[in-house]
């Protein structure tokens, strides 16, 4: 039976346990922008309240692709000519996760929200994914 693609899927790094979540939404037109397409990958520290979520948004702009709809796969993200991933693996989850604590943009144990652009994390991260692994159910 296939995944529901609403149910967070749980993670372990470093012996911590975390649920993960991908959305895609839209940033609504304004007078000024047109409609703009992201995918937000977020990680919630387990068991509950023991420390706030982790958001790695992925907006689409100049040079940069977000899944749409066709010819994209869902969860893909990346840029025209260079790093990608697939943000329904959990390898690129794990690796996204290790990139902001690396880089200091967030700290597993703070009870805040903190909202990262993930195409700041994009090149580490996919330089961390072994590609031709699976994506696990």
């Amino acid at each position: 039976m296939p995944r529901h693609p609403r149910k967070p899927r749980r993670l372990v790094a470093d012996g911590r346990a975390y649920l993960w979540t991908l959305r895609h939404s839209h940033l609504v037109p304004g007078r000024d922008r047109p409609r703009e397409c992201r995918e937000t990958l977020t990680l919630h520290p387990q068991p509950p309240g023991s420390g706030g979520p982790l958001r790695i948004v992925f907006a689409e702009g100049p040079g940069r692709f977000v899944p749409g709809g066709f010819p994209l796969g869902s969860g893909d993200v990346g840029r025209v000519h260079g790093a990608s991933l697939n943000l329904h693996e959990p390898g690129a989850g794990r690796a996204l996760l290790d990139a902001a604590a690396a880089r200091g943009a967030w700290r597993p144990g703070e009870r805040r929200e903190v909202r990262v652009d993930g195409w700041s994390l994009l090149e580490a991260a996919a330089a961390a994914v072994p590609r031709g692994t699976p994506a696990q159910p």
